[in-house]
């Protein structure tokens, strides 16, 4: 039966994320080892390791990326500023920030659009993308929508559904509302329960691009048996985040 995804079309959706706070530094070198291993898209990992994992990755096709405001998002827009400018000096190249939560619950519409400017303004600035993360197990339909009207109008890279932390994750009705609310420039990410390749597969029918995963060498593994590719056998296990 002919498949219709290359190994670099799903190897590309995925952000290998390290951001449990209980990875040790050999965890977050194995992880970096891991993305390298199987060309994902990026590394998203712990802001303190971002500079080391930036060096790591130089000269290959994995992106540094790291998380702002991560995971509750309710940080004031000036620390938030400051990790972006942090993280860009340590050579973060993808930064997925997550919205001011409570403000959006408030409705207070006027600070989450200025929060998400600051931090979209001086990331595109320097070159870099932005992916924007809701968080929406905490939010309805209307306030998922207006964030996506929001990240439009400020020409966000990504809107993503959630940091892994919350009491659930990506779900197949959000993405589907993401996508119908986000314009064609604007990409969607999922992040939690995206755990075997099916789920990949299916979230990438729904107009998905990237994906938040721990579970990347089993999915790839499964990727490349499917293909009729040869098996990578990375060694070492990575422990598991929220996602």
């Amino acid at each position: 039966m002919s498949l219709d995804y290359t190994y670099e079309d799903v190897a590309k959706m995925i952000d290998h994320s390290l951001l449990n706070p209980t990875l040790k530094w050999d965890d977050l070198e194995q992880g970096i080892n891991l993305a390298l291993a199987y060309d994902t898209a990026s590394v998203c990992i712990l802001p303190y390791a971002l500079r080391h994992c930036a060096e790591r990755l130089r000269g290959s096709q994995v992106k540094a990326s790291t998380t702002i405001g991560f995971p509750h998002g309710c940080h004031s827009t000036a620390i938030k500023l400051a990790e972006t400018r942090q993280a860009l000096a340590d050579g973060g190249e993808e930064l997925d920030m997550v919205v001011n939560i409570s403000a959006v619950l408030s409705g207070d519409w006027g600070y989450v659009a200025n929060d998400i400017r600051t931090i979209e303004e001086a990331t595109h600035a320097a070159g870099q993308k932005i992916k924007v993360i809701f968080e929406n197990a905490y939010l309805n339909d209307e306030q998922k929508v207006r964030l996506c009207e929001i990240c439009a109008e400020l020409q966000a890279d990504w809107v993503k559904t959630s940091t892994g932390y919350a009491p659930s994750g990506a779900t197949d009705d959000d993405l589907r509302l993401m996508r119908q609310y986000s314009p064609a420039s604007v990409q969607v990410k999922a992040a939690g329960g995206i755990r075997d390749l099916d789920a990949l597969l299916r979230v990438r029918a729904l107009g998905v691009t990237r994906c938040g995963a721990t579970r990347t060498a089993s999915m790839l593994e499964d990727a490349r048996q499917r293909l009729g590719l040869p098996a990578i056998h990375f060694q070492g296990a990575v422990a598991p985040s929220g996602y």
